[in-house]
């Protein structure tokens, strides 16, 4: 398993970032400042390095040199944009690369497997990840994420959601979600599935009453959009 330092000041975003990244096959160290992030470099062994510029400590390419005494793994900087000339520095002082803030984990990931020699970590369960803006989704474990934490659901939900995931944009008949869910389609079953899908966007939509991902066709069926 390739295993990643994440030095990020904002705990929020650490923990929103690191737990993207483990599920997606890397391991991961968290921390906080510049101080602690040498600190890790000197006691473990590295494959490579996500820093933000921001983070206490960081002193343009200062960190970055210091780093490079201790790993041979690339360095990929995380900068906001008016942390140019940081920016250059670094890179100047042995970075890989850089994402400009705000980025999407689909950016990050491509950053680090063209710089991780031989690395795809993720790749075979890139294929079965769904990620939107709001959540995402690893089929391979059954594990969902959102706002930066793991939301549970339950095996019916992610029957449903596996389902909906195998027809992307597509109408799925009620009928054949019944059916394929719970054997048959009687009444009982029908509440049962508008429940479920209930709890589905109650726990992954960002506005449940006005879903934007799971959307309902009255009388027809439902549908999973997340392009």
């Amino acid at each position: 398993m390739i295993r990643l330092l994440l030095v990020e000041e904002e705990p929020q975003f650490r923990r929103a970032l690191s737990i993207s990244l483990r599920a997606r096959g890397y391991e991961i160290e968290a921390v906080a400042s510049g101080e602690e992030a040498l600190q890790r470099a000197v006691a473990d062994t590295l494959d490579g390095v996500v820093l933000d510029l921001g983070v206490r400590g960081a002193g343009g390419g200062e960190l970055v040199r210091r780093l490079r005494a201790w790993t041979g793994g690339p360095i990929v900087l995380l900068s906001a944009r008016e942390q140019e000339r940081d920016k250059v520095a670094a890179l100047n002082a042995g970075a890989d690369d850089y994402v400009t803030k705000p980025f999407g984990m689909a950016e990050l990931l491509g950053r680090l497997q063209a710089a991780l020699p031989g690395a795809a970590a993720g790749d075979e369960a890139h294929s079965n990840w769904v990620e939107t803006l709001d959540f995402v989704l690893d089929l391979a474990t059954r594990r969902a994420y959102a706002g930066g934490e793991e939301v549970p659901l339950t095996a019916t939900e992610w029957h449903l959601v596996e389902i909906l995931v195998g027809h992307p944009g597509g109408l799925v008949p009620e009928g054949q979600l019944l059916q394929e869910v719970w054997g048959s389609s009687t009444e009982a079953d029908a509440d049962c599935l508008r429940r479920c899908m209930a709890g589905i966007r109650g726990k992954l939509e960002p506005d449940p009453a006005r879903p934007s991902y799971f959307l309902s066709e009255p009388g027809l069926g439902y549908r999973l959009m997340v392009a």
